[in-house]
């Protein structure tokens, strides 16, 4: 663990009050007062019987019930299919303090799974109002299924950021699915001490740690579209005058936005790779592992960190500091290269949404990456905003991902930018 974590977290143990060696979140019932329900994306239903569901469409389903382990009610199912999203939560009747849980306690469970071929699992925390933390639990759920019950310990620690107030949790246990799987769970519980056997990544670090994208929808596609680019840039070679390096707003270059790529970027044999669900630590994977190899383009432009930010609600500082290790990595590799680096786009309807604050967090930070020698920094995040800040879905009709009208406005927006730095063209 890391030594500062470490500190913080024997600080927060100290300052709380005594607390019991065990605190149970579900064995055959939640605690006191306490309630399970079954969510999705746009609906929470609560368990009053033995099982609730949400219907969905084209026969999908996201439903918890009760099952057996040792007694027959004693577990609890999250049976899911078609589902972007799907969450069986625990939720306390009173808040409880899991502080004194974090220095050295650990969050112990009974695991099952039936089926996760074509799923994922997270387990999570509630925080607070925007504070949600979570451990992916994606391949090692997947190793694990038709296996039985398997007990699992995890670092109570690795829910905690700094930060975080863990004095009054309302939602101690959550069970996230994707896709489509069924998986039990048994006896949840905070034990003040315990010996882990399951590891999660160090929030610190986790942004420049180069790593594939393990995503119940990208573990199928992601390795296979990598090889796809590596015969791609062999193919273009030095031609290639524009790299575009980012996540799916770049891979969306190929699809809504591929009648303007043929306007403005064919012409210079661009070459596009961008990866949908991408986080800094997966381009980096990707530099590190031959993407741009073979390549000499006068301008690489650089646009990513928005997952970071979705996926896992990161601090705008480690998002920053995984972009400007990919710099560093592309400045190794592409030493005559040009970088064009973009403000992060902005998402979310209204100019006081959490995700679209933090990234403009990021930007500041990144903004001063900007050597205008090599690296240059370019935001033409108004381009996109209405006079009120507001984004409309006539250009981003997720408020994410621009449509070909969204793709025009950035190749616009961008033009004199990119002009300056391709001056024979």
């Amino acid at each position: 663990m890391h030594i500062r974590l470490a500190a913080a977290l024997a600080v927060l143990s100290s300052c709380a009050v005594a607390a019991p060696a065990e605190l149970t979140v579900y064995a055959g019932h939640p605690p006191d007062a306490g309630s399970v329900a079954v969510s999705d994306s746009d609906s929470v239903k609560t368990l009053s019987g033995d099982a609730v569901a949400i219907p969905k469409a084209d026969n999908g389903v996201v439903e918890v019930s009760k099952s057996p382990k040792a007694r027959k009610d004693d577990a609890l199912t999250l049976n899911f299919n078609k589902a972007w999203y799907a969450s069986l939560r625990v939720q306390a009747g009173k808040p409880v303090d899991l502080r004194p849980y974090l220095a050295h306690g650990v969050l112990a469970l009974d695991l099952k799974v039936d089926e996760l071929a074509e799923g994922g699992l997270s387990f999570r925390v509630k925080c607070g109002e925007q504070c949600e933390r979570g451990v992916p639990y994606v391949v090692p759920a997947r190793a694990a299924q038709g296996k039985g019950w398997q007990h699992l310990v995890l670092p109570a620690s690795c829910f905690y950021r700094d930060g975080d107030d863990f004095s009054q949790i309302t939602q101690p246990f959550e069970l996230n699915g994707t896709g489509k799987g069924k998986v039990a769970i048994a006896n949840v519980r905070y034990q003040a001490s315990g010996k882990p056997n399951v590891q999660c990544p160090d929030y610190r670090t986790v942004s420049v740690t180069p790593d594939k994208l393990n995503e119940s929808w990208s573990i199928s596609w992601w390795t296979a579209r990598h090889e796809k680019k590596l015969a791609e840039a062999r193919a273009v070679g030095k031609r290639a005058q524009v790299a575009f390096i980012g996540d799916s707003i770049t891979e969306g270059w190929e699809k809504s936005g591929a009648p303007v790529w043929d306007r403005y970027y064919q012409p210079l044999q661009a070459i596009d790779l961008g990866f949908s669900g991408d986080r800094t630590e997966n381009v980096l994977w990707r530099l590190l592992h031959g993407e741009v190899d073979g390549l000499a383009p006068k301008v690489a432009v650089l646009m990513f960190g928005t997952n970071n930010t979705g996926h896992r609600q990161e601090d705008p500082r480690t998002t920053a500091l995984g972009i400007k290790r990919n710099i560093e990595e592309l400045r190794k590799r592409l030493p005559d290269t040009k970088i064009l680096l973009l403000a992060i786009f902005p998402r979310g309807e209204k100019p006081d949404d959490h995700l679209r604050q933090l990234n403009e967090q990021v930007n500041a930070i990144i903004a001063g990456y900007a050597d205008n020698q090599t690296v240059f920094f370019a935001n033409i995040n108004q381009a996109f905003l209405q006079p009120d800040g507001t984004l409309s879905r006539d250009i981003m009709p997720d408020l994410l991902h621009p449509n070909e009208k969204g793709y025009e406005i950035w190749a616009k927006a961008m033009a004199p930018a990119l002009r300056r730095l391709l001056p024979e063209t």
